[in-house]
């Protein structure tokens, strides 16, 4: 198992935090006098349960995953830290991002004091496979792939995924954050290679952003450590309870994914007949990137006319563009007119 021999030697002495309440299989019935909550009853007296048993259970069945192959996680962003500070020496050890990507790997990196070295796409968006493998070292732990990927809304070329997991010694963590809208997805892969963690989200097509819930699948050594070093009582009650009922209704609402995947793709027609516009470029996810003859005025007037976009101009291989989210048909309509007008 490669993963543990990238480990730091002080996670895998680690004796993770226990509350009373993991030695034995509780009961509503119990009188609870061990971990000094307050005793007089309302709905959130209590901790949360540390296993998340149902809430796991369901999961798993909508992703035909093991109990042992997920890890609940405060968001996404969660995960990302943990799974650095697992793998990463301070001072020593390095990641690899994918530039333009998700900007939190990044931040995520510098607080633990990891560097970070950035690796351009080309000009299509897609991984220059040869020029990743090349920056690979031994103080090399992970290698983020954002995919689709964050801003730019496409996928990557599958086969240059699996070189790249294939060729490299350490963790290969693909987040798909937006993995409901392209359908393509690495998820049954996680048993088949050792170094390999996939994160998803409640926030994006399950419409769930404000409960901050994240899932990490891995291999179960992986998971077990990552469960090792993530605090205890990490999810909430209400996040928790509200993700049930969620699930219980529907793990993703099919209906809006297929809207938002239509809308994408009207939006993107509409929008390449704007004269301010320069290029649409092609996405899998639920917002477009779009090159804008002047994005920061663009992005001011839009502003203006109370509409938020995201102006990503300062973004490597970005320059002038604007991420726009997919809206309803009616916003979506109202964005269309208000450029029209500008």
């Amino acid at each position: 198992m490669r993963a543990k021999k990238l480990i730091r030697k002080n996670i895998l002495d680690l004796i993770p935090y226990s509350s009373a309440r993991d030695d034995f299989k509780s009961d509503k019935n119990f009188i609870y006098l061990d971990a000094n909550e307050s005793s007089y009853g309302n709905d959130l007296n209590r901790y949360p349960d540390n296993r998340h048993l149902k809430l796991i259970q369901l999961i798993c069945s909508y992703k035909f995953v093991n109990n042992d192959n997920l890890v609940l996680c405060n968001g996404t962003d969660e995960l990302i830290d943990l799974v650095i500070r697992i793998f990463c020496k301070p001072g020593i050890d390095k990641i690899i991002t994918l530039n333009p990507t998700y900007g939190m790997y990044d931040v995520s990196a510098k607080i633990n004091d990891v560097e970070n070295i950035t690796i351009n796409l080309d000009s299509k968006f897609q991984i220059d496979t040869s020029k990743v493998i090349s920056k690979f070292d031994s103080n090399t732990k992970i290698i983020f792939i954002t995919n689709p990927n964050n801003p730019t809304g496409n996928i990557f070329d599958e086969k240059s995924i699996i070189k790249i997991i294939e060729s490299f010694q350490g963790i290969v963590f693909i987040d798909e954050a937006y993995v409901d809208y392209s359908k393509k997805s690495f998820l049954k892969k996680i048993n088949k290679y050792d170094n390999l963690i996939i994160s998803q989200t409640f926030s994006k097509a399950l419409g769930l952003a404000g409960i901050r819930l994240g899932i990490g699948y891995s291999n179960k050594a992986i998971i077990d450590y990552i469960k090792k070093v993530k605090p205890p009582y990490n999810i909430n009650s209400l996040t928790e309870k509200k993700a049930i009922n969620s699930i219980s209704k529907y793990y993703v609402n099919s209906n809006q994914v297929n809207e938002t995947i239509v809308e994408r793709i009207n939006l993107s027609e509409k929008l390449i007949k704007i004269n301010s516009v320069k290029k649409v470029f092609p996405s899998n996810s639920n917002f477009i990137l779009v090159e804008f003859n002047d994005a920061n005025k663009i992005y001011q007037q839009l502003i203006q006319n109370k509409i938020v976009v995201r102006n990503r101009s300062n973004v490597v291989g970005c320059s002038n563009c604007l991420r726009i989210t997919v809206g309803t048909p009616e916003q979506n309509q109202l964005l269309i007119k208000t450029l029209k007008n500008l």
